[in-house]
């Protein structure tokens, strides 16, 4: 473990999961190993994450470019990282900030959560493209939550790139009884399907709402639940309006675990995913799931959900339609889904190899 005086210094774009709830569990569990810890992003994310001990100092780190507030974040940001010994940046967004901000003696390490969007050739896509580029060779260290993340760093020229997993804050036990919550939710006497995650193009909830829609003939008619809030919500909710599916958007829930206990099996849509923090909520609580091949996804999950390929809302519908009819199944996959789960590296096993490199960099 680094020198307990050695100052760490977190920094996290605009975020409503992943990023947040893993730099939360982070901060704390660093602070409790000794290190003065000062975390810094937009002043939401502190009403959403706890960051336990940990200094906070507001930035406004957008999730994407935005000319008019890259100034003055750069500004925040290079005089809340003054005395840092280590910097340590989250996402793309947040690590390009950060290399230019940081004090020049710290080191940076990044973790890439996510893939750079691939919306075509123009030209802010060429742009994104280059800061990509220039973050990979700029970086320290480089810690990647999947496989192909570490190939693509490789490929942009980093030079130190690590495979990373983050793994999953665990979820508290569930607060309500399952019954209770399916009456408050719409869900009694039909089965219930539970999606959560960012209202983002990624997530691929266009799709999963599509091929809500094919479950027309089946009785009960399953409901779909999708906790999470983000920028696709209208053209979501004009969606579910226009198709006459059963889905209905619960926005920002702070009560998964219950909504897990009580739903029949959990479903992931998604375009992309490093290592998909639902996927490892799911399979931690024994529940059948449905997921995309895509990403780190198929490793994280192994023969312990039902893959479908991406972008194919055929068989997404018909996957959940085929899992819903067969019971055994269903407890079969969720037996399989508490084993994989055990096997996944721990919070504690993330921290441990995060100190590591900073004892490394600061030796």
């Amino acid at each position: 473990m680094a020198d307990v005086r050695d100052r760490v210094a977190l920094v996290l774009p605009t975020s409503t999961g992943g990023i947040g709830r893993h730099v939360g569990s982070l901060a704390a569990a660093l602070v409790r190993d000794g290190h003065p810890v000062r975390v810094l992003g937009p002043r939401e994310v502190a009403e959403r994450f706890d960051f336990g001990a940990a200094a906070f100092r507001p930035v406004p780190i957008s999730a994407g470019l935005n000319p008019a507030r890259d100034l003055p974040a750069l500004a925040a940001l290079a005089a809340g990282l003054r005395g840092a010994d280590v910097v340590h940046a989250h996402g793309m967004r947040a690590g390009l900030l950060a290399a230019l901000a940081r004090p020049r003696s710290a080191p940076l390490v990044v973790t890439w959560h996510n893939l750079l969007p691939n919306n075509g050739s123009g030209p802010r896509q060429r742009l994104l493209a280059a800061l990509e580029r220039r973050l990979a060779r700029s970086a320290t260290v480089h810690l990647c939550a999947s496989d192909d993340l570490v190939d693509r760093v490789l490929r942009l020229g980093g030079r130190d790139v690590r495979p990373a997993p983050v793994a999953a804050p665990s979820l508290p036990p569930p607060r309500r009884d399952a019954a209770q919550v399916r009456a408050e939710l719409g869900a009694v006497g039909r089965p219930l399907v539970l999606s959560v995650g960012r209202l983002h193009q990624q997530k691929g909830y266009d799709l999963l709402v599509d091929a809500a829609a094919r479950w027309r003939g089946v009785e009960p008619r399953p409901l779909l639940v999708i906790a999470g809030d983000g920028p696709e919500r209208a053209a979501l909710t004009d969606r579910i309006a226009a198709t006459g599916s059963p889905v209905t958007l619960l926005g920002h829930r702070d009560d998964v675990a219950d909504l897990l206990a009580a739903c029949d099996l959990a479903v992931v849509s998604s375009r992309w995913e490093a290592r998909q923090l639902f996927a490892q909520e799911a399979l931690a609580a024994g529940r059948p799931l449905v997921c995309t091949a895509v990403g780190g996804v198929p490793g994280l999950v192994c023969d312990a959900a039902v893959l479908v390929p991406a972008g194919d809302g055929d068989a997404l519908a018909g996957a959940v339609e085929a899992l819903l009819a067969d019971p055994a199944r269903r407890s079969e996959l969720a037996a399989r889904a508490r084993d994989q789960a055990a096997r996944w590296p721990t919070e504690a096993d993330t921290v441990a190899q995060v100190e590591a490199v900073y004892a490394e960099l600061l030796e």
